[in-house]
């Protein structure tokens, strides 16, 4: 069994976005301000904890149901979605951190829809605005499932499958002209030989090969790549994850090679400089 990814707490604290530096979470740590599961106190900056640990601010609930929110909130705002009265597809709803972010922007309706089971809160199952769909897989997914209106807009938070194999039915199933905000997952796009140890993706090269490879995707799929980024805060086992805005619009090159080179690099030099400056401290 693979040995479970861990990280320094004043680390994570940043790679989850509560803070834009190590010296601000490791100065909110010190002073106890940093809880961790189950409301743990964590004190010690250089405290090594499994990366799936959500931490969070004392004091101060998170906004969303999951970590994952913030990653769809960025989207929002960077791609400048507008959620307000739309029927939304959320596919790989998990826990539901997009569905909670699109209902809070103003979606009139969520499909909760993921291949598992009981994995969605009580707080948005129990909701009049979410239809939950689980134990359902996508890939075999038709218009006509989706009962209470044609979705507007998706969103897509998938593990241990191509967006490949998402794309193609949900251009059969969205309305013309429809956004996507989806995360793009190298460890599950590039092939075996490109995973490193712990399933962790390192390499720049092979991210924009992915990206690359996700934009011929979904222009075959019908879908134009109109927006790229990079998620604000690592997957759980420590992977840089991007995001993209895709519009149902026939699939157009709207983003050249140049510019995903310049994302791709930048996300490295945020993402990986807070583990670059304690390599000679641990």
């Amino acid at each position: 069994m693979a040995k479970l990814e861990k990280e320094r707490v004043d680390i994570l604290a940043v790679q989850q976005g509560l803070f834009t530096s190590r010296e601000q979470a490791k100065r909110a740590i010190m002073a106890g301000e940093i809880l961790g599961e189950n409301e743990q106190r964590m004190d010690k900056p250089g405290e090594k904890i499994a990366v799936t640990i959500e931490l969070h601010l004392k004091g101060a609930p998170m906004p969303y149901v999951s970590r994952g929110g913030f990653k769809l909130e960025k989207m929002r705002d960077v791609f400048k979605l507008d959620f307000s009265g739309k029927t939304v597809l959320d596919i790989g709803s998990s826990t539901g951190g997009f569905t909670d972010v699109a209902l809070q922007s103003g979606a009139q309706l969520v499909y909760a829809l993921d291949v598992g089971t009981n994995q969605l809160v009580w707080k948005l199952r129990s909701d009049e605005r979410v239809v939950v769909m689980e134990n359902t897989n996508f890939r075999y997914s038709k218009l006509d499932d989706f009962k209470m209106g044609q979705p507007e807009m998706a969103t897509i938070d998938v593990s241990f499958i191509s967006l490949n194999l998402i794309l193609a039915p949900l251009a059969q199933i969205l309305v013309p002209g429809g956004s996507v905000a989806t995360l793009i997952k190298p460890q599950f796009e590039a092939g075996r030989t490109a995973v490193g140890k712990h399933g962790i993706v390192k390499s720049a090269e092979t991210h924009l090969q992915v990206i690359n490879q996700v934009t011929e995707y979904a222009q075959q799929a019908g879908f134009s790549m109109v927006a790229l980024d990079y998620s604000p805060i690592k997957g759980g086992s420590g992977n840089i994850e991007f995001i993209a805005h895709l519009k149902l619009d026939g699939g157009q090159d709207t983003i050249n090679l140049a510019a995903r080179q310049a994302m791709v690099q930048a996300a490295h030099e945020q993402l990986n400089a807070h583990r670059e400056q304690t390599d000679g401290q641990k």
